[in-house]
């Protein structure tokens, strides 16, 4: 408990008068030097409430005393009121430059001193609580935070958990490659770092790169709606056919917006734009809805490739396996219709991220007819 004022003076006729002064409101202790208040301090500095310390004193003087509590940290401990016959401007300035609370020139008032110790006691008490609670606050916070946090990256895993769910059902119902899911989402990721690198324009960024490739686990989610006997045809579709088959996009989005009510709103926004538009192209002869350029989001346009170029380097009911390689330079060459050139530029600039990637084996392919192949395969 802080209830104790040292009282630091080479005269002791100061100290007594001082101690008189305050005895009936603290304990008292004294010193004779500056040296010697710095023992007391070492040995009683919680018990402090108020130092008084004159300037001019033998052995260690009054600066001396505050450069070296300075140093110790101590001058924010209590309240330290200068109390000497040095006034010049030089010596005030020193002083509260090393942290003083207070400054009285001798000879001082008795109910002045006894006054404005009062108060500075008070005062650093207060401070002292208001500190203290605070600290208490933050921590109070900080825990609450980390819980918080704990609980978000656990939604957070329990989502892409929900979502990796979600996408394999449809992967195993059209009896496709059942790494589907697995690579395009890696291929996503690679993709989408290299569009946030290379084309800053975009405004990607780590969390968002995190939740298309997320999201892109559920690109063909509305595949569940496609009845079996067009999803599963193995010849070509009439025209009918084929236009049902499209609608996998919007059933897919409308799946999405179903259940968003309960999930993180941005993820959910990536999960029905690439849904809807992974099969737009840049030309506008995509569908559902015919967009161009960069009318279509950036995830949907990164989905679309990767979705495009995994579909050719696996084998489905419609087609063999094309080699890395050639599959690679079909999506360069336009052969799955126009992407991005901005895309398909970054797409050049991770062939060997996507090969580490496509490292399973593959048989060879020719490359023709293309177009109709892979839109019925995807």
């Amino acid at each position: 408990m802080r209830d104790t004022v040292l009282i630091v003076d080479d005269q002791s006729s100061n100290r007594q008068i001082l101690a008189e002064i305050l005895k009936n409101d603290y304990k008292i202790l004294d010193a004779a030097d500056g040296a010697e208040a710095l023992d007391l301090l070492s040995a009683k500095e919680s018990e402090i409430a108020v130092m008084l310390l004159d300037i001019v004193m033998p052995r260690m003087n009054g600066i001396e005393v505050l450069k070296k509590m300075n140093e110790d940290k101590l001058t924010d401990s209590f309240p330290i009121m200068v109390c000497t016959g040095e006034g010049s401007m030089n010596v005030v300035e020193q002083c509260f430059e090393y942290g003083i609370s207070d400054f009285i020139r001798k000879p001082y008032d008795s109910e002045m001193i006894l006054h404005r110790v009062k108060k500075l006691d008070a005062l650093y008490k207060a401070r002292s609580e208001s500190n203290a609670k605070l600290k208490r606050a933050v921590a109070v916070m900080q825990n609450q935070n980390k819980i918080l946090e704990k609980q978000a990256e656990k939604q957070k895993r329990d989502n892409t958990n929900i979502i990796d769910a979600l996408g394999t059902i449809v992967e195993y119902r059209n009896t496709e490659n059942h790494n589907h899911i697995r690579r395009v989402k890696a291929f996503t990721r690679v993709l989408a770092v290299h569009m946030k690198d290379e084309f800053p324009e975009y405004k990607l960024n780590d969390k968002k790169i995190e939740m298309i490739t997320t999201a892109s686990a559920l690109h063909d989610i509305g595949k569940i709606m496609i009845p079996d006997e067009i999803l599963f045809k193995p010849g070509k579709y009439t025209a009918e056919e084929f236009d049902y088959m499209k609608s996998h996009t919007i059933r897919g989005y409308d799946i999405i917006v179903q259940i968003a009510d309960n999930w993180d709103k941005e993820l959910m926004d990536y999960c029905k734009c690439i849904a809807r538009s992974h099969h737009e192209k840049y030309d506008g002869r995509g569908y559902p809805e015919n967009l161009k350029g960069d009318d279509i989001p950036i995830a949907a346009q990164i989905v679309s490739l990767t979705d495009c170029f995994e579909a050719l380097i696996s084998e489905s009911l419609y087609k063999k396996a094309y080699s890395f390689d050639v599959a690679f330079q079909m999506i360069l060459n336009g052969d799955c219709g126009a992407f991005n050139p901005k895309l398909l530029e970054a797409f050049r600039n991770s062939k060997e991220e996507f090969g580490k990637i496509a490292s399973e084996d593959v048989s060879e392919t020719d490359p023709k007819d293309v177009i109709e192949e892979t839109n019925v395969s995807m």
